[in-house]
């Protein structure tokens, strides 16, 4: 029963890409061993793989075009073992006529050994052959055929321990090492006429780790398989391992850089309500007002406020971007409402744009002829970029009460990985969210659960924590407040000028805590770095999801870096300062973002609480996946599935998620570099 809900879970993220041949253990390669190739630059990928022996479940993704990450999540079918770890492979050497691609690898980096080996590799294409001869050090040593040439560089390389304790620390120790290293190779041969791939591959892994708990040894080191390329998006592998083993591997992978679907609005008719809004002092709206938020609105973009100054032939406007994933998509579809609906005295329009109640950037237009066509590209190629400002006296605003109160119910899910007795604790509930806008800058938001299935109760081991228990009960809340509220509270957003941004809120913040907290942001115009600051202080809720408290609270408090940095779309951030559990450190995370709302992550946290006492995992670490709903139905607003994969929930290094220096994450879509592009 386990096995199949891990497999729907994965089926769940199996989406579309080009075909590339990924192994069983997630990365790019034959049947058990690397190959040097690399999957196309930005591909997630999915892999599902059962050997008799084990069954892995692998996330891969193609960090660079030159740099592949894995994670997995294996068990043994032969006796009570999960171990999760990770793997890294770079290109050293592109292939070339006369050279083959060359590549390194070091398999199981954070874990706890039982997979530990490293590997140079190189893959060179015959015709229709892919031929692959490497170097293996550790699991990939085998018998060891030749002795490892790193001991002439320092003694310390012919020592290798046999695993790394509770894992998670970095086993940088034996990367390369040992007495020997082994040879592996694959051939892959592409039928002509078919999509399919035939495999045979040489393995010197003895299974040493596997032999001394009671499975048998590996019959030959010799395997054969064959992928089928079911689709350009998945494909099938079917092997016969070691000579007595039959394997299968499911995988599907998903270009995170592909273009985003054009946004399509649904067809405006203007609400009953609206037919008689009027500004904050009661007058009227000016007729070129209605016209342009009308406008506006049926390109899928919102006016908030306006002013018009015919002295300067000037026109100022406020706006949100809807449902559109791109700013300047949303600036262009303003314009177009704006060329035809302000007066035509008006020469130049100055947008000032608002996301999520933040002022971050203005962007200033010439209307110069039609608003479609030659006029309007003519327009946007003299686009102007200006730092962040209000519009002070707008002659025409709308106010906070004429905005609807919004609601959703929503068939959501909670899911807890990677405990031994219940590999997927999972749930499905009811979500009933809501957000009240009170005033311009202060909304109401909340949420309730009615749960309507899980499995909870099968994460039944108490936490062995001896650090306060700010994160490790989180089983005990999804099972005994598997319905009831799960946050409701106050948000203030704004922009105190050009360059600071901050919000404020207060309330049930979310499941575990309820408390009060703040959050300001200094990013300089033009400038690609920015700093911020937040704190809270939080008492913990009860486990029923109600209105009651435990005894425990605390403040948090953090000075934050950010970097958007020039290369593949990457950020990064730093957080240094005070944690749930009282503990004291740093948080890195980096995160690759695409225009068509894909983001793939990782963060570490590495606090003054020692690894032995943080316990299993040694250190907070873990992945983020933001998908896009339209890559998964099809065309709609701008909103996304965003998870969290953590390879185990401690309580070290625990910090409120949506909390803890969330701002310049938020603005994104909005910052200088993304008009400048």
């Amino acid at each position: 029963m386990k096995t199949r809900y891990i497999r729907s879970l994965c089926a769940a993220l199996l989406l579309a890409s080009p075909a590339t041949l990924a192994f069983d253990y997630g990365t790019t390669g034959a049947i058990d061993t690397p190959t040097a190739r690399m999957q196309d630059d930005s591909t997630f990928s999915s892999t599902i793989a059962y050997d008799g022996l084990t069954q892995s479940y692998a996330l891969t993704y193609q960090l660079t075009p030159w740099a592949e990450g894995t994670f997995r999540y294996t068990g043994f079918e032969d006796f009570f073992h999960w171990d999760r770890n990770y793997e890294a492979k770079i290109r050293l050497i592109e292939e070339s006529n006369n050279f083959p691609q060359l590549s390194i690898g070091i398999r199981d980096m954070f874990g706890t050994g039982v997979f530990g080996s490293e590997y140079i590799v190189a893959s060179k294409s015959i015709g229709r052959v892919d031929a692959t001869l490497g170097l293996g050090w550790g699991r990939l040593a085998g018998k060891q055929s030749i002795g490892n040439p790193l001991k002439l560089v320092h003694h310390s390389f012919a020592t290798r321990t046999a695993q790394t304790g509770v894992g998670g620390t970095l086993s940088s120790g034996d990367f390369f090492s040992g007495e020997g290293v082994g040879l592996f190779g694959s051939l892959i041969y592409s039928l002509d006429s078919l999509p399919m791939s035939l495999i045979a591959e040489y393995n010197p892994d003895p299974y040493a780790w596997e032999v001394s708990r009671g499975a048998e040894s590996p019959a030959s080191p010799f395997s054969a398989g064959l992928n089928w390329d079911i689709s350009p998006n998945i494909s099938l592998g079917l092997s016969l391992q070691n000579g007595d083993r039959v394997g299968l591997r499911f995988t599907a992978r998903n270009s995170t850089s592909n273009s985003p679907l054009p946004y399509q609005p649904a067809p405006f008719v203007k609400p009953e309500s609206e037919l008689d809004l009027r500004n904050p002092d009661g007058s009227s709206f000016d007729p070129w007002f209605v016209k342009l938020r009308d406008e506006a609105r049926i390109g899928g973009v919102d006016v908030r406020a306006a002013k018009l100054n015919k002295e300067q032939s000037l026109a100022q406007v406020e706006v949100i971007r809807g449902g559109h994933r791109s700013w300047p998509d949303a600036i262009e579809e303003a314009h177009n409402a704006a060329s035809v609906s302000l007066p035509s005295t008006v020469k130049r329009v100055l947008y000032v744009t608002n996301e999520q109640g933040h002022l971050p950037n203005t962007i200033t237009l010439p209307i110069l002829g039609a608003a479609t066509g030659q006029g309007l590209a003519r327009s946007m190629e003299r686009m102007s970029i200006l730092p962040g400002r209000s519009i002070e006296s707008a002659t025409n605003e709308i106010q906070a009460a004429d905005e609807e109160l919004t609601f959703a119910l929503d068939l959501s899910n909670k899911i807890i990985l990677f405990d031994p007795n219940n590999p997927l604790g999972y749930q499905f509930y009811l979500n009933l969210s809501t957000g009240y806008r009170l005033t311009d800058s202060v909304t109401l938001r909340g949420s309730f659960a009615v749960d309507l299935l899980n499995n909870f109760d099968g994460n039944d081991r108490p936490s062995d924590s001896v650090l306060p228990h700010v994160r490790s009960d989180a089983a005990r809340y999804l099972s005994e407040g598997a319905s009831g509220l799960d946050s409701l509270y106050l948000d203030k957003r704004g922009s105190v000028n050009k360059y600071i941004h901050y919000r404020t809120y207060a309330g049930v913040l979310e499941q575990m805590y309820s408390g009060v907290g703040a959050e300001a942001l200094y990013q300089p115009y033009q400038s690609r770095m920015a700093f911020g600051l937040s704190g809270n202080w939080v008492k913990q809720r009860d486990y029923n999801a109600s209105f009651d408290h435990l005894d425990y609270d605390t403040i948090t408090a953090f000075g934050s870096l950010y970097w958007a940095t020039p290369f593949y779309n990457y950020d990064a951030a730093l957080h240094v300062g005070r944690y749930l559990a009282k503990d004291v450190g740093g948080t890195f995370e980096l995160r690759r973002t695409f225009d068509n709302g894909w983001m793939v992550g990782m963060w570490a946290t590495i606090t003054d609480v020692p690894f032995d006492t943080f316990g299993e995992g040694s250190f907070d670490k873990g992945i983020f996946i933001q998908v896009p709903f339209e890559t998964l139905f099809g065309g709609g607003p701008a909103a996304n599935y965003k998870t969290v994969v953590r390879p185990i929930l401690r309580d070290g290094g625990a910090r409120l998620e949506q909390f803890s220096g969330t701002i310049w994450w938020d603005l994104r879509g909005a910052r200088y570099d993304v008009f400048a592009e």
